[in-house]
């Protein structure tokens, strides 16, 4: 099987040949592994590691002041679609919540970003150069929830939900189109050569989801829903990456036509493997579930191969499994050694008893 096809077939809940493998890492993870490896190239890398997917992106095409990366303040290290300036590790953590205090009458008058903005124009020949052999993820992220904490502020946010539902309900509305728009335009482009809407907004914590299931409900399933509508109508199934422990969350995610959740976190409350597996395995693709902090970056290239083994066992019955690492990136001070132990072993346990299609 190539590794679409063997991508479509867990997405359709069949086992394949073997278990699909995904590989989300860091740059600066991707840069130390190459040198550990002795690797030039990135794409090497990935065919190395056995990853079963390749993800496209639109490129932005607006003015600075919107830019990602340019024009930025001093300090700052990356600028949001909705002019929300970050600063530390990776995406970093808002400068700014300029919505904090924001009357309705303001949340309309915010500048909005574009979707005309992104350029959408080299999407559909950077996906079929691939010559269809991987499972292409496109669209935008859209991490719709996350923008609203910056926009409102976290405490803001939470307490808007109750005090003045209708300025919350107005965010989420011009960053959820904005993001429709944007990937809208990228499958009206691409979408025959895509497999894969992926998007991601994290709704949970160490502890549990970060919002009751009514309020998730209330204020950000709907948003959720026509996104998961969207790439159902380009015909391309939907993953969500979402962090934490969210487990109440999840039947209303199957309810709304979610295809697939990353990455699956064990370790935190709510996401026993074998619960998950028992109550949804037949309703929604699971990707990731090979813990990140104490398997892959406090283990050994031993305990980790005995690791993939026991995940293994419980996820990949019956198909609708992907497996990789429970994080969406492997972070640099993941030990190069546990990233290639991890992708052997799945290589290693995850083959399926032939079958006859």
């Amino acid at each position: 099987m190539t590794s679409r096809e063997r991508v479509l077939a867990a997405f359709a809940h069949e086992e394949p040949d073997r278990v699909p493998r995904w590989c989300g890492a860091s740059p600066e993870f991707i840069a130390k592994a190459k040198r550990q490896l002795g690797i030039v190239d990135t794409e090497a890398l990935f065919v190395r590691f056995g990853d079963d997917f390749r993800r496209v992106h639109a490129r932005y095409a607006g003015p600075e002041a919107f830019s990602p990366g340019q024009g930025l303040s001093p300090g700052a290290t990356y600028r949001s679609p909705f002019g929300i300036e970050r600063h530390g590790y990776g995406y970093g953590m808002p400068m700014t919540t300029p919505l904090a205090h924001a009357t309705l009458r303001q949340v309309h008058a915010y500048p909005w970003p574009d979707p005309a903005w992104m350029d959408v124009s080299r999407v559909r020949d950077e996906a079929l150069a691939w010559g269809r052999r991987y499972a292409i993820l496109g669209g935008d992220w859209s991490p719709y929830w996350h923008d609203a904490i910056d926009l409102l502020g976290m405490e803001g946010l939470m307490m808007q939900m109750t005090d003045a539902p209708a300025v919350v309900d107005a965010v989420l509305e011009h960053v959820v189109d904005y993001y429709f728009e944007v990937s809208r335009r990228t499958f009206d482009a691409a979408a025959a050569a895509m497999d894969v809407f992926f998007i991601g907004n994290d709704f949970g914590s160490q502890t549990g989801p970060l919002l009751s299931p009514r309020q998730f409900e209330r204020f950000l399933l709907p948003h959720l829903r026509r996104l998961i509508q969207l790439g159902h109508d380009y015909r391309l199934k939907v993953q969500l990456h979402c962090c934490g422990g969210y487990e109440p969350l999840i039947p209303a995610m199957i309810a709304a036509g979610l295809d697939g959740l990353h990455a699956v976190q064990p370790c935190c409350r709510g996401m026993d493997l074998r619960t998950l597996k028992a109550r949804y395995g037949d309703k929604i693709l699971f990707n990731g579930a090979i813990d990140s902090h104490h398997v892959l970056i406090e283990g050994t290239p031993a305990s980790v191969r005995r690791g993939v083994r026991d995940v293994l066992s419980i996820m990949a019955p019956g198909g609708g499994y992907v497996a990789g690492a429970s994080h969406d990136f492997i972070l640099e001070e993941t030990p190069v050694e546990n990233v290639v132990a991890m992708f052997d072993a799945v290589e290693e346990f995850g083959q399926y008893p032939h079958r006859d299609r």
